[in-house]
């Protein structure tokens, strides 16, 4: 907690007075140019590997940057918060861009490709159901670079299945298919620092 508190400290010192008039305009409202969706894991920092400046990106972060599919009529068959950040995003923000970014060594898909269940978690041993077509791919259809490590294998071809899932949401589909949202699938090296 002290380091939390000392960064707090170091900001309003250091960093505050860089964003000071920017904050003020911010705190008017925000105007987010993407969504950003990707994993709770503390190595991806997504302002960081953007080079963004605050209210740049809306982000959203969960365990594996996993989106549950919509139904028809557009409601989420998972957990309501990513649906309702991706309405928030499209509707009110109206983004331009959506980006899913995975990453390498996962926790998530690592415990997805071996299907390891050790932990007591009735939650997390549920959540990472949504990466599942993402495992059968990888099984059936083979990697996209079978340089990787298998769950890095896995952890691309999930980044791929989000996207498809955020092609489920109606608002999503239509405004990719007018033309005013673009979706991206991003996959971070944390080793290398590369950004596929």
């Amino acid at each position: 907690m002290r380091k939390l508190i000392m960064g707090i400290v170091e900001f309003r010192e250091k960093m505050l007075p860089q964003y000071a008039k920017r904050f003020s305009k911010l705190a008017l409202a925000q105007t987010a140019d993407a969504l950003f969706i990707t994993c709770s894991d503390s190595r991806v920092v997504p302002d960081l590997l953007a080079s963004t400046h605050p209210g740049a990106l809306f982000t959203m972060r969960n365990v594996a940057n996993l989106i549950p599919p919509a139904t028809a009529e557009g409601v989420s068959t998972g957990d309501l918060s990513e649906a309702s950040a991706i309405e928030y995003a499209v509707l009110v923000l109206k983004v331009a861009n959506i980006v899913v970014c995975g990453h390498s060594e996962c926790g998530a898909m690592k415990a997805v490709y071996t299907r390891n269940a050790k932990l007591k978690a009735p939650n997390l041993d549920k959540w990472p159901y949504h990466a599942n077509n993402a495992a059968f791919r990888l099984e059936h259809e083979g990697p996209l670079d079978d340089r990787l490590k298998p769950h890095d294998q896995l952890s691309q071809l999930n980044v791929l299945v989000q996207l498809e899932h955020l092609m489920t949401y109606p608002i999503v589909r239509q405004q990719v298919t007018a033309g005013a949202l673009v979706l991206s699938g991003w996959w971070f090296d944390i080793a290398t620092g590369d950004m596929y």
